[in-house]
């Protein structure tokens, strides 16, 4: 069915844009160039900050006909807060509207035939710490804004994540896909880049789950989708970018919010952010502490073929994670002049984890009726976690509009020590002991990491709309990792086992530098680019001596085409090439040893892979909504996929290797729309297929699938104080290089009433109503078979309470998701 299916979709697709392109009514018989109307003429002007002068991106304008106020045109500003709209000769009013500052209305402007352009100029927003109510309510912004080059999620409107961390946000973000043990992928693939504010950071590194689950999504202003990334941005992550922005207020004075909440299972905790602003200083303040117990269970059967026998193992899991996490984030702006500001910023995170483990094999030989064995492991483990990181910025712009100057220094220290109390008990098949002494073992992992990174970027504006952007980037990274598991005998001594015990290793340099050039022209644009970046990477196990040394040049290219067309339509062509480098875990052989029948480890010979990127993107403006679809196509080289394999003593392991090439097509759409005053609608839907050549491993890896995954979610204003939200996610069975992923589908649900005048909030939210939230597969080898389930968290219900200090309620920012501010501590 899905073969048959995903033709029609292209095409449906393919016919949608091109009635958009040629459906347009050119000039008719007899009327000349024109078509016998007046001229066009383009309406341009830059909206900023009333006190700071930064430009305000997102800020929507709505022109409307003087005589009878019916709306002619609408648009929103750019990442410099600049707009053009068109226009045909009249008498008109402008208003401007942004979430937090007050509307402004420029009344009778006047066009005239003979004019080309109406300059407004640059257009100063006042802050406003008392938006009236109503006003607040009509300015409804949507929770989803979407672009021909991102999509932008804004979380104060996503009622499911309050309580909840960042991992629960970005599992409610368009395109985006967090996986029952927090894996992150984009479009399904999981090789994306994460970034804090617009840079990296090791608090939420790429593949670091525990990041995600210890920063409250109440700390979180919006999260930034960029699906093809252009040079300018690190060519890090092959599938895109994720760029998570913390909250910070631009008003004046004392501001802030306080967020608290509690829940089933345990599950309690606390959001502040503070802020004071006045002409020339600025501080912030994020702070966030939770409480968690996580209930987990999985369960799993497998057959291994080995020596003309048949092994059965019939394996049960019950987890429970549980522990104290807390961020303090501290920083200072200041501005020497409106042209020069220098930012401060301090960060710490900190975790400590009690996680028990429990599972039980049960083996049989031959089939289930010929019980031979049932084994009873626990692992108690304690993990403590901390990370500093320490930020420095200075930005400076110019008299000419859109010259900017940007430079950083970012340094960060994180250090995880983990060490587990492992202990297996054997029972004969009627539940008897077996007599057999009990295997007590302990492991034992420190890792620290050090990062230097600094960043420097310079906008200098061309011709009349274009700009040239370069920078160059420099990080240089250090992670140490001294990992031991070992047997505990009757008398206390520890004794190593050298197979799983070492000390790795990773040091890795990267260098960059990126030129782009862009230009508008009416309603044509384009940017090229290009990207080089030199890295130098080094690996070693210092017990064994074992060194793995890798350097290499790359050239990035990137390039964009965009068109404005009629009735609020605009398309886009965008390439891009991207790498994956291997992760510090895709390297490192010792990676756990909970399941002591199932490893997972690294692989120090990994190559980074490659791949080429194209993006065809169609967005569509109505007053009440939006909707963009896209088509693209990915070819990976050097694909990295974990591998599962069987050893002669039964235990599996999978391994990352690097297969040929893997290539993907897909067709996505996202949509936003007021059916009613009272109901809004918003949906994605991704359908893709995916190649996988695997022949440089081996043959039997190749693969073809298709798949698609949804998402929908329906808001419900039931008054001026109540919202109901109700949100479902399904993602389709998908054939992988070595059996299948079963499908997963959950619903959430969540409801908030304001109180206290409006300046408290009370939200309850479910998140997985039917407990459905579980990874199944099936794995299929020469001599095995797998099939399990995985659940990572079980059901869970959290009610919190939100009061807002000298703020309102983020609701406003203009219509067709115009509204959004630009947050940040740094910023960026």
């Amino acid at each position: 069915m899905r073969n048959q299916l995903l033709p029609f979709l292209f095409l449906f697709f393919t016919l949608s844009t091109i009635s958009n392109v040629f459906g347009q009514r050119g000039p008719q018989r007899g009327q000349g160039p024109t078509g016998g109307r007046p001229a066009i003429v383009k309406v341009v002007g830059t909206v900023v900050d009333d006190a700071t002068k930064a430009p305000l991106e997102y800020a929507t304008i709505s022109l409307y006909r003087l005589k009878d106020s019916s709306l002619v045109g609408g648009i929103i500003t750019d990442i410099n807060g600049t707009f053009s709209l068109d226009a045909r000769p009249g008498r008109f009013y402008a208003k401007i509207e942004f979430l937090a500052y007050q509307p402004k209305v420029l009344q009778d402007l006047t066009i005239t035939k003979e004019q080309s352009v109406l300059q407004l100029g640059e257009i100063k927003l006042l802050s406003d710490a008392a938006v009236l109510e109503e006003v607040v309510v009509r300015a409804d912004r949507s929770q989803m804004q979407l672009s021909l080059d991102k999509k932008i999620f804004n979380v104060g409107r996503d009622l499911s994540s309050q309580g909840g961390n960042a991992a629960d946000l970005l599992d409610n973000v368009p395109s985006v896909q967090v996986g029952v043990e927090g894996e992150i992928s984009l479009r399904g693939s999981q090789n994306v880049r994460i970034l804090v504010d617009g840079r990296p950071s090791g608090l939420i590194s790429a593949g670091n789950a525990n990041g995600l689950r210890s920063l409250p999504a109440n700390l979180i202003e919006r999260v930034e989708v960029i699906t093809n990334p252009s040079a300018r941005y690190e060519a890090e992550g092959m599938a895109g970018i994720i760029n998570i922005v913390l909250k910070k207020e631009r008003r004046k004075g004392l501001n802030g919010s306080f967020d608290f909440s509690g829940g089933l299972p345990e599950n309690y905790g606390t959001a502040i952010n503070l802020n004071y602003r006045n002409k020339k200083l600025n501080f912030f303040s994020n702070l966030g502490f939770n409480r968690r117990t996580t209930p987990g269970s999985s369960s799993r059967y497998q057959e291994f073929y080995l020596n003309d026998s048949t092994f059965i193992t019939d394996q049960f899991g019950d987890r429970q994670r549980s522990g104290y996490n807390g961020n303090v984030r501290l920083g200072v702006d200041y501005s020497f002049n409106p042209k020069n500001t220098l930012t401060s910023a301090f960060t710490y995170r900190g975790g400590i984890d009690d996680n028990l483990n429990k599972i039980v094999y049960n083996d049989f030989l031959f089939s289930t009726e010929n019980p031979t064995l049932v084994t009873r492991r626990t692992d108690d483990e304690i993990e403590n976690e901390y990370e500093l990181q320490y930020t420095l910025r200075y930005r400076k712009t110019y008299n000419r509009k859109g010259q900017e100057l940007t430079a950083d220094v970012r340094y960060e220290d994180k250090t995880e020590d983990e060490s587990s109390d492992l202990r297996e008990k054997y029972f004969k098949s009627n539940g008897d002991p077996t007599g057999a002494e009990d295997l007590i073992q302990r492991s034992e992992n420190v890792e620290s990491e050090r990062r230097l990174s600094g960043q420097v970027d310079y906008v200098q504006p061309i011709f009349e709309e274009g700009k040239i952007e370069t920078g160059w980037r420099t990080s240089l990274r250090q992670i140490d990792n001294d990992y031991a598991v070992g047997n505990i005998a009757s008398d206390g001594s520890f004794d190593a086992l050298e197979e799983f015990t070492n000390i790795f290793a990773y040091d890795e340099n990267i260098h960059a530098a990126y030129l782009t050039v862009s230009n508008k022209s009416g309603k044509f644009s384009y940017q090229v680019g290009l990207r080089g970046e030199y890295s130098d990477i080094r690996t070693e196990l210092i017990e064994t001596k074992e060194v793995n040394d890798r350097d290499y040049l790359n050239l990035f290219p990137s390039a964009f085409v965009s068109m404005e067309l009629a009735a609020s339509n605009a398309i886009q062509l965008s390439y891009s090439r991207r790498v994956r480098r291997p992760r510090f875990w895709d390297l490192n052989p010792f990676f756990t040893f909970s399941d002591s029948r199932n490893f997972f480890g690294g692989n120090p010979n990994l190559d980074p892979e490659f791949s080429h990127s194209m993006e065809f993107n169609h967005i569509k403006y109505w007053e009440k909504g939006s909707f963009s679809s896209a088509i693209y196509y990915r070819h990976t080289e050097g694909k990295i996929q974990r591998i599962r394999t069987i050893k002669n003593d039964g235990r599996t392991e999978l391994i990352p290797e690097n297969l040929s090439t893997e290539d993907n097509f897909g067709l996505e759409f996202t949509g936003s729309y007021s059916l009613f005053k009272w109901m809004r609608l918003e949906a994605n839907f991704n359908a893709f297929r995916r190649i996988t050549d695997g022949s440089t491993v081996d043959q039997s890896f190749d693969a073809d699938t298709y798949s698609w995954f949804t998402r929908g979610t329906s808001r419900l204003t039931l008054d001026k104080k109540t919202e109901v939200q109700i949100r479902f996610n399904y993602n389709a069975p998908e054939e992988t290089i070595q059996g299948r992923r079963k499908s997963i589908g959950s619903l959430d649900i969540a409801a908030n009433r304001d109180i206290l005048k409006n300046k408290g909030t009370i939200t309850l939210s479910v998140r997985d109503v039917f407990n459905t939230r579980r990874r199944r597969y099936e794995t299929v080898g020469e001599n095995f078979f797998d099939e399990g389930d995985f659940q990572w968290r079980a059901r869970v219900a959290t009610l919190t309470f939100s009061y807002r200090l000298n703020q309102k309620k983020r609701r406003g920012g203009g219509r067709r998701g115009g509204g959004g501010y630009q947050g940040g501590g740094e910023g960026f």
